[in-house]
């Protein structure tokens, strides 16, 4: 994505003072008058169909008068419903005399937006030839999804581990179904019991802060014996877990799951491998099911 405002910052160094249109006491900038979205693409994530997403529309010339300009939906580059997932506060935005910016506001319909639907809408700005900047254009596409709120709660009670691990040192397990408790000593923590082995529980942390950054961390803990896990010992015993670097755990509150990346070593031999752990929370009945067909 990129940020068209940087291309109006370069011509900003190029004026001495403000740029005008008409105005002749100013010192004024003699290029072409352009304006556009100031991004091309946009992540919008709903999370209620009451607060209002913000595109700023950008000139690169201060005028003394009001600049407006129509806005209309590109349907075949969107698969979004208006006024069914989505409402635009108006078709067409003013720039204000004096200013460079104005907001195009639009909200998604969070009833009507699915917990799997993928969404995008693309606007285009209905301005002059001599006002569009072929560089960038005049279109933006907005991509929605929805957002549950975070509860903790979401992801306590049963959950079914499907891990890549299991293919490599756990060639009998298909997927383990686990008991997920709140650590009542930490914030937005959840307890995975027997994660891979029994009696070695996995800790993981969430961090609600940012929709659209949804992840998941965990401190460095033991996830069971390299007896176990090797029929033998190595090094102190201990098959450790830590998080890599190169990858990004996340969680889905609206489908109940998290993806979590997971690297397997032991201190002083080495590391294992790294591996992929799907975590789906489901309903006391459906674990109840597994129970009894699945024997776990």
């Amino acid at each position: 994505m990129k940020r068209l405002i940087t291309g109006i910052v370069t011509l900003t160094t190029l004026a001495v003072g403000f740029w005008g249109c008409n105005d002749l006491s100013r010192t004024t900038y003699s290029g072409s008058d352009y304006v556009m979205f100031s991004d091309t693409l946009s992540m919008y994530p709903v999370q209620d169909s009451e607060k209002w997403f913000e595109i700023p529309v950008v000139a690169t010339n201060i005028c003394d008068y009001d600049r407006s300009f129509g806005v209309e939906v590109d349907d075949k580059a969107s698969n979004a419903i208006e006024k069914k997932q989505y409402v635009v506060e108006s078709n067409t935005v003013t720039i204000k005399a004096g200013e460079r910016v104005a907001k195009f506001r639009m909200k998604g319909v969070y009833e009507n937006i699915g917990k799997t639907d993928s969404l995008s809408v693309t606007f285009n700005l209905l301005a002059k030839d001599e006002n569009i900047w072929d560089l960038y254009g005049t279109r933006t596409r907005v991509q929605m999804q929805k957002a549950c709120p975070f509860e903790l709660s979401t992801f306590e009670g049963y959950c079914l581990l499907t891990s890549s691990f299991f293919n490599a040192y756990m060639t009998d397990t298909e997927h383990r179904l686990l008991q997920a408790e709140r650590d009542k000593t930490e914030d937005n923590t959840i307890i995975l019991h027997d994660f891979f082995y029994k009696n070695y529980d996995l800790k993981i942390k969430y961090d609600p802060s940012d929709p659209l950054k949804p992840f998941v961390e965990f401190d460095d803990q033991i996830i069971g014996s390299t007896a176990e896990a090797f029929g033998t010992i190595y090094g102190n015993g201990k098959l450790m877990c830590t998080q890599p670097v190169a990858y990004d755990s996340y969680y889905n509150v609206c489908q109940k799951f998290v993806f979590l990346y997971s690297t397997i070593y032991v201190v002083g031999k080495g590391t294992v491998g790294t591996y992929v752990n799907i975590l789906e929370w489901i309903s006391d009945e459906e674990a109840e099911q597994y129970k009894k067909e699945e024997g776990l």
